[in-house]
């Protein structure tokens, strides 16, 4: 039977990495992209550099917190920084839909550049593309990024007693996003996290913290880069749900609509793999930045060699934590 692309196949959980294993990564296979991580580091005279690109095509394109211009250039930077790459330079290409109101296209513009100005990213070439109304939906954005690499990181580093950190509430992208397509009532109070993590990257590094790998977690969640990372380093991990970090409102509005917060795209969070002897010097420093005032320690990594990821519940129980298959929130990035 002829099998077509839906949209869970972009969803950022088991249908995307179905689809990027056995179409794109086994037709461009090589060294680089074997590794399967958010950027490729290649050795170039002067030093060695990481490179990444991304897509964006979040609808509404404005948002609490943020626009698809902000989002860009986060989303960008945070792949780079998952390499621990400070980011250098960044390509950026628009596909616009013809109609889009130019203060609309401004207003976006403006705020890459302000984002990219605060991390002294420099955007140095792009494309432009207009197609006729219908063929597109607004606007779409792609970048690729370049970072200098400060520290080798690599799945294979995580290794038994490891803490998992992460810096702070999860899913108020995604729920920030969807609230604003929806139009729902009370959605003021549900504000992205849209944020670029360089900073308290470079802040770790500069503070020489055991870091052994760190991950973003966008589509599919924590859910999703907890389920990669078991199966990259063949260790099963526990998180604790108790100390997962969810606002308020957040929880309030998965719990009305049915959705797992672990399963909800993030835009400003990173998940830190931290030697244990490090983990609580890794938190006080995280929690020295505003943003970060929530950070957590919420799992370790096992010494069992099954690459399952386990949630030890509110209620007192465990459960596996599965990767995310069907599509809950399409183009929330």
């Amino acid at each position: 039977m002829k099998e077509y692309i839906s949209l869970s196949h972009g969803s950022g959980g088991a249908l995307t990495q179905k689809l990027i294993r056995e179409i794109f990564a086994s037709a461009f296979d090589n060294v680089y992209l074997r590794k399967l991580d958010d950027a490729s580091v290649v050795e170039l005279r002067g030093g060695r550099y990481a490179m990444t690109t991304d897509s964006f095509v979040v609808d509404p394109i404005i948002f609490p917190g943020g626009d698809i211009g902000k989002l860009a250039v986060c989303g960008t930077v945070n792949d780079l920084a998952s390499c621990a790459a400070e980011p250098r330079y960044l390509s950026v290409s628009f596909v616009i839909e013809e109609g889009l109101p130019f203060d609309v296209l401004e207003s976006v513009v403006s705020s890459m550049a302000q984002e990219a100005g605060q991390q002294r990213v420099l955007i140095i070439t792009g494309d432009t593309k207009v197609v006729p109304r219908g063929k597109a939906d607004k606007l779409f954005i792609n970048t690729t990024g370049i970072g200098l690499v400060h520290k080798t990181l690599e799945a294979g580093m995580i290794r038994p007693g490891d803490k998992i950190l992460i810096n702070g509430p999860v899913a108020q992208h995604g729920v920030s996003v969807l609230a604003a397509r929806q139009g729902f009532e009370g959605r003021e109070s549900l504000k992205s996290d849209c944020k670029s993590l360089w900073p308290i990257v470079k802040l770790l590094l500069q503070e020489h913290v055991d870091v052994r790998f760190m991950r973003d977690p966008t589509r599919g969640g924590v859910s999703a880069v907890a389920n990669e990372m078991a199966q990259s380093s063949g260790f099963s991990l526990v998180l604790a749900e108790r100390d997962i970090p969810v606002t308020a409102s957040c929880k309030s509005f998965c719990e009305i609509l049915g959705l797992e917060p672990l399963d909800i795209a993030n835009e400003g969070k990173m998940l830190f793999f931290i030697g244990a002897k490090d983990a609580h010097r890794a938190l006080r420093i995280l929690r020295s930045v505003p943003s970060c005032r929530r950070a957590s320690v919420i799992g370790d990594v096992l010494s069992e060699r099954k690459g399952k990821v386990y949630l030890k519940t509110a209620a007192g129980g465990s459960r596996i934590l599965g990767m995310p298959v069907a599509e809950a929130l399409p183009r929330i990035c």
